[in-house]
């Protein structure tokens, strides 16, 4: 059997760097050198200084590589790190194309950063595919896509966009943190560059920072990693080993995250103290089709609003399963508030703008009983019917 036939839950397991061939070990080894001896003054090795290259860096760059189909992978200090270096893939008085309701990190590296080096930028509900065209100028250089979109889940159509971008010689960067290569894989669908915080659903432990971007064109390969090596945000050998071993589950973490965030999804968007859920595996997503069509599942990221905003303190401090933090994609369930936490860099007025409002709570589903979240939120909201019920007497 060739790896090409391998299921993508063999693959994780099964790759080039499945035994160390020096060793037999069933693990990648840290190697903690920042530095590596050169044994002849005229034909140095592959390694000299571990910014430049590291081998167990290197395997994970190659394993994420394979798992998004792409030809060569590059691992960051941070999802930012990795976005930051990408964003530098473009010069001064560029222009670049943005979903409208992105992470919060990436509207402050547009906004506060890329601007200061004259490179400009529009925001775009990426949805409408008109109004993309409408944004485009003669120095459009790049399309950045979140899809599903952090924190409103909205889908872009990958493939539509990609075509766009080649006809107006721009590059497509398609944010693929929530579904990972385990549910949807942009290089195939005609994106330049896949991007992840590796942070989530990747490592999936809460327990590593780390960043990750795949290209499989020779050329950009070539430019980024010369960024890489020249902006040195490079990502740490122990939370690089972190990160593969995260990996490993990711097939079966998501898989049984994504069952129950379905769930939950809907039993949420029945009850009566919440006013709209945002998740593309409900069939009345506006973008349930295409989420069919390009991704192979909807993730296990959700939103939602209260009724009320009055609710929100009390549904958060009476909610017992999810951490309430930042992040997602971890193997416990996070409860977020994107106003104050993902998404506090956007002004108030903007988030609104966007339906980033200050009654909207964030979900990513963890590794817990289904059923068990069920009954959490559900006493949760019973606590906020007596609030509600005392405020109206």
């Amino acid at each position: 059997m060739t790896k090409q036939s391998f299921s993508f839950e063999t693959q994780l397991l099964h790759n080039q760097h499945k035994i160390d061939p020096e060793t037999g070990a069933v693990n990648v080894p840290i190697h903690l050198s920042s530095t590596f001896h050169q044994f002849a003054i005229d034909q140095f090795g592959k390694y000299d200084y571990s910014r430049s290259g590291n081998p167990t860096r290197e395997a994970l760059e190659d394993i994420i590589a394979d798992l998004e189909e792409g030809t060569n992978g590059f691992a960051f200090a941070s999802g930012m790190a990795a976005i930051s270096t990408a964003f530098l893939l473009l010069s001064a008085g560029d222009h670049v194309i943005v979903s409208e309701d992105v992470y919060g990190g990436t509207y402050r590296m547009v906004t506060s950063v890329l601007t200061r080096f004259n490179i400009e930028h529009t925001f775009v509900d990426m949805t409408n595919i008109s109004a993309v065209e409408a944004a485009i100028q003669s120095n459009t250089k790049a399309i950045y896509i979140e899809t599903p979109s952090n924190p409103l889940l909205k889908v872009t159509d990958i493939k539509a966009l990609s075509t766009l971008a080649k006809q107006v010689g721009a590059l497509t960067y398609v944010d693929n943190t929530f579904l990972t290569p385990a549910l949807q894989k942009p290089l195939t669908l005609g994106a330049d560059i896949v991007l992840h915080s590796a942070t989530k659903f990747l490592s999936g432990h809460s327990d590593a920072v780390a960043g990750l971007a795949v290209v499989k064109d020779a050329k950009l390969a070539e430019q980024l990693g010369f960024l890489q090596n020249s902006f040195g945000a490079i990502l740490g050998v122990q939370d690089a080993w972190l990160v593969m071993r995260g990996i490993k589950t990711l097939h079966v973490r998501i898989q049984h995250s994504q069952k129950s965030a379905q769930r939950l999804a809907e039993w949420l968007e029945a009850h009566h103290l919440v006013k709209t859920v945002h998740y593309p595996g409900l069939v009345n997503h506006p973008d349930y089709r295409l989420q069919q069509v390009q991704a192979s599942g909807a993730g296990a990221v959700l939103s939602f609003e209260l009724v009320d905003e009055e609710l929100l303190g009390s549904f958060v401090e009476s909610v017992k399963l999810p951490v309430f933090a930042v992040s997602l994609g971890a193997v416990e369930s996070i409860l977020s508030y994107p106003a104050k936490m993902s998404h506090a860099a956007i002004p108030k007025d903007e988030r609104e703008k966007r339906g980033i409002t200050d009654s909207l709570l964030r979900l990513s589903v963890g590794l817990e009983s289904a059923d068990d979240l069920i009954k959490d939120f559900s006493e949760a909201l019973e606590a906020c019917k007596v609030q509600l019920s005392a405020g109206a007497l």
